[in-house]
């Protein structure tokens, strides 16, 4: 089985930083896709950042130009640098990865979630 391990979430103040990273391990031949996603309470899940293994990324509007998703494939590890951090942002963000675990499966993961306060 596939473990994503998240660290690197806190409070922090408006227009602070903050650094989230989750390592993956386990059964893993390849990984496809990593990202975050982030669910404040009462509203839905959404995606907040992704990175393919060729480092083609994808962004929520709401974040580009002050989050950057990055890789580490020998790692396993993605990473999420917030700057310029909103209220709005605060959730629970969630690691995602989209695994292959021997060919052909492929199976998507998630992390326990870290929390991300900032206040104003």
């Amino acid at each position: 089985q596939v473990q994503l391990v998240e660290s690197g979430g806190g409070l922090v103040q408006a227009g602070g930083s903050l650094r989230l990273s989750c390592a993956a391990s386990g059964r893993i031949f390849s990984i496809k896709i990593m990202g975050w996603y982030r669910q404040a309470p009462g509203k839905q899940r959404e995606l907040v950042a992704a990175i393919t293994g060729g480092g083609s990324t994808n962004y929520a509007d709401s974040v580009k130009g002050r989050f950057t998703i990055s890789r580490d494939n020998a790692k396993n590890t993605v990473y999420l640098q917030m700057n310029s951090l909103k209220p709005e942002d605060t959730a629970v963000y969630y690691c995602y990865a989209r695994v292959l675990v021997s060919v052909p499966y492929e199976y998507d993961y998630w992390g326990q979630g870290t929390q991300v306060t900032v206040s104003s």
